[in-house]
């Protein structure tokens, strides 16, 4: 179904009471040419894979409004992945409007999908950032980065006995890029991260 999925697990802060982690997960459309096909990784080994790699290029960060709740009990037939990667994760799984309406064109069942209020409504919501009290609904705010990621395959040149140059696969392109997610939480305890220092 072209589905992209990121996972965080958040570790409890004792001295705030939070005894547990925290796991959200992020659902959205993986577009073509975003990340080389599985098939292509595997037939192209590594050299030095216990090497630290350093992403060759940086892609911009990317802003996402997770407007949209994912039912974890009906989201398998989105991607057969959500129920293990996301398991911790049930009561926090987001999306965005525009991709639910590319995967419902597909014909994926929307009762999985539950909008989310806004900045707009319930009347100014505030960001979790400037949120007075601890147990108010709020917009929080979450950023990660994925510092290395195969995004594209290199191809190398050669040329053949009578001087005509061809191209090959040789290799995997490595990027990085980050994300910051936007969505709703019920209480400002959720998101105890996304606090002005």
């Amino acid at each position: 179904q072209e589905v992209k999925i990121f996972r965080a697990l958040i570790l409890g802060e004792l001295e705030r009471g939070q005894s547990q982690f925290q796991a959200l997960c992020f659902v959205t459309r993986l577009h073509r040419n975003e990340i080389i096909p599985s098939e292509s990784m595997a037939k192209l080994r590594q050299k030095n894979p216990r090497t630290v790699r350093q992403a060759e290029e940086v892609r911009g960060l990317e802003h996402l409004s997770m407007d949209v709740a994912v039912n974890f009990s009906k989201a398998a037939q989105l991607s057969s992945h959500i129920h293990n990667v996301c398991a911790e994760a049930r009561e926090a799984i987001y999306t965005r409007e525009e991709d639910v309406k590319f995967w419902l064109e597909k014909g994926v069942d929307g009762s999985m999908f539950e909008a989310l209020p806004q900045g707009s409504e319930p009347p100014g919501l505030p960001r979790c950032r400037r949120c007075p009290g601890r147990w108010r609904p709020c917009l929080c705010s979450y950023s990660l980065s994925i510092q290395w990621y195969p995004c594209m395959l290199k191809y190398c040149r050669s040329r053949d006995a009578a001087g005509r140059v061809s191209s090959y696969k040789c290799g995997i392109r490595s990027c990085q890029k980050g994300y910051t997610f936007d969505y709703y939480v019920p209480q400002k305890q959720l998101c105890l991260w996304d606090e002005e220092t």
